[in-house]
């Protein structure tokens, strides 16, 4: 019988420990030929909007989908989990957390490949649920002393900062400004709905690493087209993923002012394939989209996990 995981179960199970092994691994199969990935689908109706990311890790023996839906009053996600050889329904788990977690280990392992590995200092923008777990995978990646975050919403800003600093045991402060956040950082991440640049070009110093995790469609853009430009290594999830979503790209793209075979896959620096960072002053880019076999990784481990454990809900079918 299929099982089914809360809220609440995965969040008695899942550590970003095992969200950064999860996400590593589908990279890895992806770029050896083990693994499908379909980008997002949307359904879209003047009040709520339905989104499925659908794929398959054979060599881990599953394959399924994440539909969410969007609306006004709130989000709600389910990743449903399949056995590969006999097509039979695995799991079904509730999936906001587990995406939050899914989405900041992304960062996380693409840090650990890029950033220099002398990094220390991170600055975030953005203060919301999807910075939390940006700020909790940096941190469990990289050995950093300092995280300085800024946010618009000043009011949350501390609250977050607290939360988050006790939660990572690293020292997670308020940034004074959009660029006291980039100035003297080795590594920045942006995780936030903007439609317009978060900081100035110029700002940046050489040898930084840059997670841009919140552009996934053309009306939103974190990095100015000049950001973009300025970076040595750009590394995507996937390419044609980042073909169809990446709103910090598209500009370029379009322009021919960047070009597709500019574009490096995290899988394919994984492996070995491809170069990530090759000098300590190059300025390196990862654009992240989010990818259905991400969410089956990190939902797999949650469900063995749960399975050894035993935790969950039968389900009647």
């Amino acid at each position: 019988m299929a099982l089914y995981l809360s809220e609440d179960d995965v969040k008695q199970l899942l550590t970003m420990d095992m969200a950064l092994a999860g996400v590593e691994s589908a990279h890895r199969d992806l770029a050896l030929g083990q693994a499908i990935d379909i980008h997002r689908a949307r359904s879209r109706l003047p009040q709520t909007a339905l989104h499925i990311l659908q794929g398959a890790l054979p060599a881990q023996g599953v394959l399924g989908y994440k539909a969410y839906t969007s609306n006004r009053s709130g989000n709600r996600f389910l990743v449903h989990l399949f056995d590969a050889a006999s097509g039979v329904l695995r799991a079904v788990i509730a999936a906001d957390y587990l995406g939050m977690m899914r989405t900041g280990a992304a960062s996380g392992v693409a840090a650990r490949r890029l950033a220099r590995p002398d990094a220390a200092v991170a600055g975030v923008f953005g203060a919301g649920w999807q910075a939390e777990g940006h700020v909790r995978a940096i941190c469990t990646a990289l050995p950093l002393k300092q995280v300085k975050v800024f946010s618009r919403k000043a009011e949350k800003l501390q609250a977050f900062c607290q939360r988050l600093s006790a939660l990572t045991g690293v020292a997670v402060v308020p940034a004074a400004s959009a660029e006291d956040a980039v100035r003297g950082s080795d590594l920045l991440g942006t995780v936030t709905s903007a439609a317009q640049p978060l900081f100035d070009a110029e700002w940046l110093e050489p040898g930084v690493h840059i997670n841009a995790a919140g552009s996934n469609a053309l009306i939103r853009q974190e990095l100015s087209e000049a950001a973009v430009r300025r970076c040595d290594v750009i590394v995507v999830d996937a390419v044609p993923t980042a073909l169809a979503e990446a709103g910090d790209l598209l500009p370029l793209l379009e322009k021919g002012r960047l070009y597709e075979r500019q574009l490096v896959e995290l899988g394919d620096v994984i492996v070995g394939r491809r170069a990530g960072r090759e000098s300590a002053q190059q300025i390196t880019l990862f654009e992240s989209q989010g990818m259905a076999i991400q969410d089956l990784a990190v939902a797999l481990r949650v469900v063995q996990a749960a399975e050894e454990r035993g935790v969950g809900t039968l389900l009647p079918y």
